[in-house]
């Protein structure tokens, strides 16, 4: 069998692909599996956004080389920019195109049991606890056609295991740059907190030429053990010729948390999916989401919380700022299932547009199977208040900065809530760059 894309994908293709990564078997086995499976699965079908000639499987190239860096000094400047680490630059992972480019991890979080590796790596020398996360209990393989043609094709990524009892106090960040103008990236991104165990994890997908014009396939999947506590921050900056697919989920255990904390900063078109499946009793999920569209992009956001576990909550907080002909469909779902009794769903979504054409569609959405719940939401489209414009004109501001300094208000409560103030301040000035 033969996958239509520019490049032939096939059998053959996938076990020399595994071979010269050094793959395990059971892992080249799961890419064929995958792949014989991607054929006669359907595309994913988002809310009210037509996706059907939109590019998610054919590219030139299915992975491009990058360069080393010996040193942070030897970074391109707009990865500088959201690199935070210490002078020694530990905890840090940092991807160009499909290869691992530069890597710290701290003797303390070594000596602790703390594994932080590139996703090759890890499959190498880890492999036994990549198979029991990888695309097993969160994101599924045959889900749809993009998870299956993810799993067959996966180039990149990295996997970050914390111990049982085990607190990582200082973030650990990873940093995806690609600059290849042909070649597709599926990235696929593991974090488990075992028991008792907490940690924050910060990535950046960053292209640093504006003219890449190809694939991006993206799933996380994140797992807070019995008690854990993971914050979970992302900055997407994808340039405008890519199609983007993201797809971050996470899995929460007896009274843990997980926090998400995104900004969707894409030009291009994308769809994404950020679900939290709340199974073990007394969890919580609070998930943030900020966006900002511009050009004729067309954006579909689905933000899901599902409560399988007794006393659970879930809070959704999405902001998005439309400008020019941009679209974005924002769709909050809070899900209780049947014997979550006590369970807490609360989400709001809110879009300001900024032009005649753009476009927001907020739709807050409750599915509820349970009797003993509490459960609400809010949202609204609208434009930029004339009231708060009137006001801070008259104490002598301007109508531009106003109207600025209104947008940065709007978004502020998901930007405060990353957890790096390096990675704050880039989305902060991304956010500066694209409302301007």
């Amino acid at each position: 069998m033969t996958i239509d894309t520019k490049m032939t994908i096939d059998q053959e293709y996938i076990r020399s692909f595994s071979s010269k990564n050094d793959e395990p078997e059971w892992f080249a086995e799961l890419r064929i599996q995958a792949l014989e499976k991607a054929e006669g699965l359907p595309m994913p079908k988002p809310d009210k956004t037509r996706i059907t000639n939109w590019n998610f499987t054919e590219f030139a190239k299915h992975g491009a080389e990058g360069s080393t860096f010996e040193t942070l000094a030897d970074l391109p400047e707009a990865a500088k920019s959201v690199v935070h680490v210490d002078e020694a630059g530990q905890n840090l992972y940092i991807q160009h195109n499909q290869k691992p480019a530069y890597f710290s991890l701290s003797d303390e979080l070594k000596k602790q049991g703390v594994i932080f590796t590139d996703l090759f790596t890890a499959l190498r020398e880890h492999g036994d606890l990549v198979k029991k996360y990888f695309m097993t209990d969160a994101v599924k393989v045959e889900e749809h056609k993009l998870t299956a043609f993810h799993a067959a094709l996966v180039n990149g990524g990295a996997f970050l295991y914390v111990p049982k009892n085990v607190e990582v106090k200082e973030p650990i960040q990873a940093v995806y740059l690609f600059d290849d103008k042909e070649a597709a990236m599926f990235n696929h991104v593991i974090v488990v907190a075992d028991d008792n165990s907490s940690v924050t994890y910060v990535e950046n997908y960053l292209s640093t030429d504006e003219e890449v014009n190809g694939i991006v396939n993206i799933v996380s999947e994140v797992f807070a053990n019995q008690n854990a506590k993971v914050a979970y921050g992302a900055v997407d900056t994808i340039a405008e010729g890519s199609t983007v697919y993201v797809n971050r989920r996470g899995i929460t255990g007896r009274d843990a948390e997980l926090d998400w904390a995104l900004g969707m900063m894409n030009d291009g078109n994308t769809i994404a999916e950020n679900t939290t499946n709340l199974i073990g009793q007394g969890s919580k999920a609070d998930a943030k989401t900020v966006v900002v569209g511009r050009g004729k992009q067309t954006q579909n956001f689905t933000t899901s919380v599902v409560h399988f576990g007794r006393n659970t909550e879930g809070f959704i907080l999405n902001h998005g700022v439309m400008k020019d002909a941009a679209t974005s469909i924002f769709n909050g779902i809070g899900k209780i299932e049947k014997g979550a009794s006590k369970a807490n769903a609360e989400q709001e979504s809110r879009v300001l547009m900024l032009s005649e054409k753009a476009r927001g569609d907020a739709n807050p959405i409750l599915l509820i199977d349970e009797d003993d719940v509490m459960a609400g939401h809010a949202a609204s489209v609208g434009r930029v208040d004339p009231i708060q414009l009137f006001y801070m004109m008259s104490r002598g501001i301007s109508k531009t900065d106003a109207e600025r300094l209104i947008i940065h208000g709007f978004l502020a409560p998901v930007v405060e809530k990353l957890p790096i103030e390096a990675v704050k301040s880039q989305l902060t000035e991304i956010i500066e760059r694209k409302v301007r």
